[in-house]
């Protein structure tokens, strides 16, 4: 395991995202299987655990405490987020956090982060009513948790904004990043801000969910010729070991076959050189031409629609088949998610745009992919 240098800590530089456990059909966290992820993680070195106050809706805090339990304190790494809503003021913030102590078991954090600082965010973040990076230095420097950072998908001017005002509170920054992102969400330019303020960085969504994972076969064939013994899914990480600021990079190993994978992945470090970047970026720059849409499936918006639409896979089939030119199957699209549940459900409200870490214009596609299916 590659171990990256992070102050006074030697950090295993893949770690264990906590949005995407194996689940029952009830949707609650499958314990037996996601305690057999962390086991293979530790085995292979995997040190970083990553939770937060809403994954998995709500149970993923408590998942992990009781998982790591299992394990001696100073063995693991710890994070969790302050998220930027359900609590009513600062009474309720201060109730969350004491809350995130109870569900997890443990005295205190290793690491702490403000969740998703975003155009859509920065108002809450920002309110002095509540004063919430404030009060978490507080919490810091009480010793409730170790190292303060915040993770981010904000435009680079709102990014470069928040950094201007609470830029010296943070140790850290935790970003979504990959090789598609790299020009997509303008990354690259991300990365510069982060570079020239000093702060190491935590990738998120190196393999977009899983989509960076495959890909055509003509563009597979590429990166075969190029290196024939690495996975597709393992380019995405060679990418991020080309980036000096990275430090550690999550996944969401969902299969004790991808921990393995990515486990060996991470064994040395192999940083891509000019010309194998300069073909993986050419790939993202046909990629982008199609449209590609930039769902991760983190479904942020699910449990803000009233409809109740696994909005996630429609995009999914819409990316599928309208971007690509073919038409849908309305019927067999019916009898998979039920009738009530396709496109034309949509009311429109955007409540799941308020909640969308991408900036997807939810409703539009929606409609677009409504008419499609007329």
């Amino acid at each position: 395991m590659i171990y990256n240098a992070f102050q006074e800590l030697s950090l295993s530089m893949l770690g264990m995202g906590g949005m995407r456990f194996p689940t029952y059909p009830d949707g609650k966290v499958n314990m037996e299987e996601t305690q057999k992820l962390f086991d293979a993680c530790i085995e292979r070195g995997v040190n970083y655990f990553d939770t937060a106050w809403f994954y998995h809706n709500g149970m993923s805090e408590g998942a992990v405490g009781k998982i790591l339990s299992r394990y001696p304190r100073d063995s693991y790494y710890l994070a969790t987020k302050m998220p930027w809503y359900d609590f009513e003021g600062r009474a309720g913030m201060e109730a969350l956090f004491e809350k995130q102590f109870e569900r997890t078991g443990v005295e205190y954090f290793d690491f702490y982060l403000i969740h998703n600082v975003s155009d859509m965010t920065y108002p809450v973040y920002t309110d002095p009513s509540l004063s919430i990076p404030e009060f978490l230095a507080e919490k810091h420097k009480e010793g409730r948790f170790r190292h303060f950072g915040f993770s981010t998908h904000a435009s680079n001017p709102t990014l470069v904004k928040f950094l201007d005002i609470y830029g010296e509170l943070f140790e850290f920054c935790q970003m979504q990043l990959n090789w598609l992102d790299w020009k997509l969400q303008d990354a690259e330019e991300k990365v510069e801000i982060l570079r020239r303020r000093g702060l190491p960085i935590w990738v998120m969504e190196p393999l977009r969910g899983g989509k960076l994972a495959s890909l055509a076969p003509e563009d597979e064939a590429v990166l075969k010729a190029l290196r024939p013994d690495e996975s597709i899914g393992a380019w995405a990480f060679r990418f991020l070991q080309s980036i000096p600021e990275v430090t550690l990079v999550l996944s969401g190993m969902q299969s004790l076959d991808i921990i393995e994978e990515n486990a060996r992945t991470f064994q040395e470090h192999k940083p891509l050189t000019k010309a194998e970047w300069d073909a993986l970026l050419a790939i993202a720059d046909r990629l982008l031409s199609k449209k590609t849409l930039a769902c991760t499936e983190c479904k942020y918006c699910t449990r803000e629609c009233p409809q109740s639409l696994d909005i996630p896979k429609l995009l999914s089939v819409y990316s599928n088949t309208c971007l690509m030119g073919t038409a849908p199957d309305r019927a067999r699209l019916a009898k998979k998610l039920g009738e009530d549940k396709l496109p034309s459900a949509c009311i429109g409200c955007r409540a799941c745009e308020a909640k969308c870490p991408q900036g997807i214009k939810i409703s539009e596609i929606l409609d677009d992919f409504s008419k499609a299916l007329k």
